[in-house]
């Protein structure tokens, strides 16, 4: 299954259905089930902007199943729809008017236990077996 490796405290917030998007400079044709691995670096203000959340913050694991259901351009409409969603998770994208990419939505998220494995860049494949 394909497998996309974000950073923390990102993942974890896709996971906890928190965040719908993942952003990225790069735009893709797949749609399909893929899974969230969180990846070891980990976003320092971000973490210190969500601890108030009370999350735990894994590293090095698949932690989540989702859908990965559309990509969209960034553009100035999705940022003010966002900045009404949640600001507290979108603001810095809000912020950055300067960023141009794309946002990769994610649906029917589902946490798994979380499988220890190394990440790496782009989409990458794991073997995941739904029990």
């Amino acid at each position: 299954m394909k497998v996309i490796t974000i950073k923390q405290p990102f993942a974890t917030l896709i996971a906890e259905g928190l965040k719908r998007y993942e952003f990225r400079t790069w735009k893709t044709k797949y749609r399909g089930d893929i899974l969230i691995h969180a990846g070891k670096s980990v976003d320092k203000k971000a973490m210190k902007k969500f601890a108030s959340l009370g999350l735990s913050y894994p590293t090095g694991c698949i932690l989540a199943k989702a859908h990965l259901s559309d990509c969209v351009l960034v553009d100035n409409q999705l940022r003010r729809d966002l900045e009404q969603e949640n600001r507290l998770v979108y603001s810095g994208l809000i912020e950055d008017l300067d960023w141009s990419g794309y946002g990769f939505l994610m649906d029917n998220v589902c946490k798994i236990e979380p499988i220890y494995v190394n990440g790496a860049l782009s989409f990458w494949e794991y073997p995941y077996d739904e029990k």
